[in-house]
């Protein structure tokens, strides 16, 4: 397993997490061989925005002896009483939704409590209104609650969250398909949405990503909007490319599911390689570099895709961009400018004239 570091914080947290989407199909039993497998695997950051009640007492139950070893990701309007899903912002009914899954997870902390789903902003007014954002600092404080997050689909309501100062980590739905302009979810241009995913980076606010799949859309040529199928490999790889992604959370429904997934870690660079998005780029999208590394190897030695995103970084306001570059092994000034990338990058970016624009930024 490979890990990436909470920016506010030293949580080392797992590429690979779990959804909670599908987790009951699997049976009581089942559900407890998934949490078991993926804490033998590595996985230690769970996310309990569960399609119903079942895997709490599940969860609870698995972790006992290794409560320490992962990370809950619990919703603060997600309420699960009548066992089934409910989304609420009452305050009252968010206090006894939280204290519920508590209990069903046998637990007397929260890793990281999250608002709800908050896709409009009227419903971020209200949460603020209702008190749940005063709620969630008062738990902070009192150590019930670690670390302060953000589930929603929408860019917007987001930005108007990251300004408050309080988030460290959002849940956000990152895939080709939405930040492509395709799907119910598919809010923001695309270029707003990278600000976005650049902005969490630069002021260290992580992301874990829901939705890699488009739910399933994606992973079917008859569903997909590219009229090709992509793999989950390519997807997981895509969210992991962005900025500020920390971990991506597939909803599995089985320890054979599971499986599957883990072995992106042994996957071969070529089977992780989505650069076949290439041709469905939006326009706004066109020209700017994603970070995919299709262009490697470079001839003189160059990390291209790392030398853009800390560029990237850096306009978007990340003081450590500019340290994080300098410390490179080689620089944009020593581009040689032989053009390789340009022919390779699938998402049309010139990336030989785009080094000396860099370059000139920094210095060197």
């Amino acid at each position: 397993m490979e890990y990436r570091k909470l920016p506010k914080g030293d949580e080392q947290i797992s590429i690979l997490g779990l959804g909670n989407s599908s987790t009951s199909q699997a049976g009581e039993k089942g559900m407890e061989e998934i949490v078991s497998l993926a804490v033998e695997n590595g996985v230690n950051y769970f996310d309990m925005a569960a399609g119903d009640a079942a895997p709490f007492a599940a969860f609870g139950r698995a972790v006992a002896g290794c409560r320490e070893k992962v990370y809950f990701q619990v919703h603060f309007g997600a309420d699960y009483r009548t066992g089934k899903y409910g989304w609420t912002l009452k305050l009252e009914d968010i206090k006894r939704s939280v204290d519920w899954q508590l209990k069903q997870l046998k637990t007397d902390y929260i890793d990281f409590g999250f608002l709800h789903c908050i896709d409009e902003q009227d419903d971020l007014e209200r949460a603020q209104a209702e008190g749940t954002l005063d709620y969630l600092q008062q738990l902070k404080r009192q150590g019930v609650v670690r670390r302060i997050g953000l589930s929603s689909h929408t860019p917007a309501v987001v930005e108007k969250m990251l300004d408050t100062g309080l988030l460290e980590m959002l849940m956000f739905s990152i895939n080709p398909a939405y930040d492509y302009h395709h799907g119910e979810y598919a809010i923001g241009r695309a270029d707003e949405r990278m600000a976005l995913y650049r902005r969490c980076e630069a002021e260290g606010v992580g992301i874990s990503v829901m939705k890699a799949f488009s739910g399933g859309q994606l992973l079917s040529a008859k569903t997909s909007p590219f009229g090709q199928a992509l793999t989950e490999y390519q997807c997981i790889q895509y969210a992991l490319d962005k900025p500020g992604v920390l971990t991506v959370l597939p909803g599995v429904r089985s320890t054979a599911d599971l499986r599957r997934v883990l072995g992106f870690l042994q996957a071969s660079p070529e089977e992780k390689d989505y650069s076949l998005l290439g041709g469905f780029t939006p326009r706004e999208a066109a020209g700017s570099c994603v970070y995919c590394n299709h262009c490697q190897p470079c001839p003189a030695g160059l990390d291209v895709g790392l030398i853009n995103k800390y560029y990237d970084l850096a306009l978007a306001g990340d003081a450590l961009a500019k340290d994080h570059y300098v410390n490179l092994g080689k620089t944009a000034s020593q581009c040689v400018a032989c053009g390789h990338c340009d022919s390779r990058c699938p998402f049309h970016v010139a990336q030989s004239s785009h080094m000396k624009e860099i370059s000139a930024y920094f210095g060197r």
